[in-house]
């Protein structure tokens, strides 16, 4: 199915379509690890790529509420695409917030133009990889990991420090660009195609037009307002792979459960305990997507204010948005775990790949800790304290 851009909706169903596609090979996907080529390949037919790039630059002009829904229909199938496809929306963006209007213009163009998928290994936490000027231009040299989707990315942003400095280079390369080496040492539980390994840079050229900044005013609220966006993309990632894990038990239940010896009925979707627990799940479910929308409609008006929106607003949708993400990893680790119980030991062979679910969610939240959400949260509360301005806010 190829999208077209003059009936806006249509993407919802391209997606829902794709999900069903993805859905069919998920577990033996899961099982092979590897580059997600295939899966990015299906994307870029499907014309999704182009989501959130204003139509003024040859984009489908999508807000962030529904661009948030695809991200939530992909993860239904596979985490793994979900986070690829959330980040590279985000990143499609990056040089909006964080670029010069130059930048802007140019990778949004360039994106729609040549259906590009980005992706990135920015995580500033890790300050191997460092950057020092080369004339006019820069070199890049060290290691620098978690490089999700980078094998498969058109374009790849990384992030450097400068000698002796403190803040760090964010940049964008092309994927031809010489020097590069994955180190292919990504074998982790979960999301495991995200092909998240980390990269050796030998001496790699980066062009001084390739480093992204600064905005004017570089210090508006807006300059940092995507660490927010991202934020909620991790939370429609979390919910559409616990909402996959829902789907997926409640037709195991409904086709192959049995219902316990000493139930008194005949079937397992009588059992008394089974009714329980799938209408406890469905409530938790319906709270977490009803508070992640209520946090998409804030980011959404506030990323239509760009360069005008305060540092007050900025943190009051930081608030709404921490408080959807920790309801979101609290609902989907107990769900992801908690299915087993409705569906039975039969439900544990290797060939239904119902672990699936909970390797992924618990793989993907340990990058940023809920505890620490629920503190800004409360601190908020309490004293009235908005978060501060960090990669993870």
């Amino acid at each position: 199915m190829v999208l077209d851009i003059t009936k806006p909706r249509d993407y919802i169903d391209i997606a829902v379509s794709l999900t069903k596609e993805l859905e069919q090979s998920a577990v033996e996907r899961d099982n092979k690890g590897g580059a997600p080529s295939e899966e990015i390949n299906k994307l870029r037919e499907s014309g999704l790529l182009p989501l959130v790039i204003p139509k003024q630059y040859g984009g489908i002009g999508a807000t962030w509420s529904d661009a948030l829904k695809i991200v939530q229909e992909l993860s239904k199938s596979d985490g793994s695409i979900g986070q690829l496809y959330g980040n590279h929306l985000n990143l499609t963006a990056l040089a909006h917030v964080s670029g010069t209007s130059e930048q802007k213009e140019r990778y949004y163009r360039e994106t729609a133009k040549n259906n590009w998928f980005w992706a990135n290994a920015i995580n500033t936490r890790d300050t191997r990889l460092k950057i020092t000027p080369d004339g006019e231009n820069f070199r890049v040299q060290g290691v620098k990991s978690f490089g999700t989707g980078i094998n498969v990315a058109d374009l790849r942003v990384f992030s450097a420090l400068p000698e002796g400095g403190e803040l760090p280079y964010i940049f964008v390369i092309p994927r031809d660009r010489e020097g590069l080496t994955s180190n292919q040492d990504w074998d982790n539980i979960g999301q495991r195609r995200t092909d998240s390994n980390s990269f050796t840079f030998n001496n790699v050229l980066v062009y001084s037009n390739e480093i992204l900044g600064y905005p004017a005013p570089p210090d508006n609220a807006f300059s940092t307002f995507l660490g927010i966006i991202a934020q909620l993309t991790k939370t429609y990632v979390y919910l559409g792979i616990t909402q996959g894990a829902f789907f997926a038990a409640r037709e195991y239940t409904k086709t192959n459960t049995r219902p316990w010896i000493t139930s008194g009925v005949e079937s397992a979707t009588q059992d008394p305990y089974i009714l329980h627990d799938y209408g406890d799940f469905w409530i938790q479910i319906q709270a977490a997507n009803g508070l992640a929308e209520q946090a998409a409609q804030k980011v959404q008006i506030a990323w239509e204010k760009e360069t005008s929106l305060s540092h007050e607003e900025r943190g009051e949708v930081a608030i709404a948005v921490f408080a959807a993400k920790a309801l979101a990893t609290r609902v989907g680790l107990d769900i992801t775990n908690r299915i087993f119980e409705v569906t039975g030991t039969r439900a544990t062979a290797t060939k239904y790949g119902f672990d699936r679910y909970w390797r992924d969610l618990r793989t993907f939240t340990l990058h940023d800790p809920v505890n620490y959400k629920l503190r800004a949260v409360g601190d908020w509360v309490l004293n009235n304290q908005l978060p501060l301005v960090t990669q993870y806010s």
